[in-house]
């Protein structure tokens, strides 16, 4: 357990859900070394609904579980005496709090994927409990089914680049309570030329967040793809819509064991969006933050304010 600093004056009760534990991430990352918010340069569906290559799940696979974390300690420690981080600190809350394992941003060819052939092999009760959660999502209606997707075995910063090694893993292992395994996904926060944000609310026959509004596309990583090309693909799947820019803002453990790999994309003038099925409703969000509707909740406002 961590103290996760909070930066408005939204309440400080946080649900668990993907939006505040990203947030509390990317604000920790955010902070120089003086404890001040520093702002980085412009630059399917989480648990979505198409299990990809099931043909291929194999009946046995080896592998082992990822490093308890990649590289140096990014986490970020204000300093006490800095009047900023005085400031920042005046409200705090304790949650579990994600691992930062690496801060970009990067460019998408800047993302390095490598692939491994050896099939991830859970132990047999987190496979039950796969089981138990795609039959749930069969009882009550959604067409999730189960295939292949992406596991972080092990990541470097090297050069300017960061470098990936996966290995694929049953998808439905993402859905398991408590350790998704090291499942990967990609969040690709959009917004438009003018600075509005694109938001979504999820269906309510989703395997993950459900009914909850979303900011852009996001959905698992499929095997012998980049997490990079993962952003792209899911904007144009959910959207209808190729970026203008991307970049890759950063690289996250959330304490459940899903790997995030968060992006930022920039749509070009006069580019209109067309929202799949896996959204009921959508909404362009004004730039200012501050602006948003009541329906965007404390979680998202607080991600947006650190990809600002």
């Amino acid at each position: 357990m961590r103290t996760t600093i909070n930066t408005d004056t939204c309440s400080t009760s946080l649900t668990p859900s993907l939006a505040p534990t990203v947030e509390q991430a990317l604000l920790a990352r955010s902070m120089d070394t003086r404890g001040c918010l520093r702002r980085t340069a412009r630059g399917k569906k989480c648990g979505g609904s198409r299990g990809r290559n099931a043909e291929n799940l194999p009946p046995d696979r080896v592998g082992g579980y990822p490093p308890a974390r990649g590289g140096t300690d990014h986490t970020a420690h204000p300093a006490r005496s800095s009047p900023c981080a005085r400031r920042i600190l005046t409200r705090v809350t304790v949650v579990p709090e994600p691992d930062v394992l690496a801060r970009g941003p990067w460019a998408p060819e800047d993302v390095v994927a490598h692939w491994v052939e050896d099939h991830f092999a859970p132990p047999p009760e987190a496979a039950a409990r796969a089981d138990e959660a795609i039959d749930d999502l069969r009882r009550r209606g959604s067409p999730s089914h189960d295939g292949l997707a992406a596991r972080l075995v092990d990541f470097e910063e090297r050069g300017g680049r960061l470098v990936l090694r996966l290995q694929p893993l049953r998808w439905a292992l993402r859905l398991v309570p408590g350790d998704a395994a090291g499942s990967v996904s990609a969040l690709c926060v959009t917004r438009a030329h003018d600075g509005r944000w694109l938001a979504g609310r999820r269906a309510g026959w989703l395997s993950q967040w459900a009914g909850r509004w979303t900011l852009g596309a996001g959905g698992a990583v499929d095997v012998g793809e980049s997490p990079a090309d993962t952003l792209r693909r899911e904007l144009e799947e959910e959207w209808s819509v190729t970026p203008d820019h991307l970049s890759v803002e950063a690289l996250l453990r959330l304490p459940h064991g899903l790997v995030m790999v968060v992006g930022l994309a920039w749509l070009a003038p006069g580019a209109e969006v067309r929202p799949d099925h896996e959204h009921d409703a959508y909404a362009w969000w004004p730039a200012d933050v501050d602006d948003w509707p009541e329906e965007a909740g404390c979680e998202l406002r607080r991600m947006a304010r650190v990809l600002s």
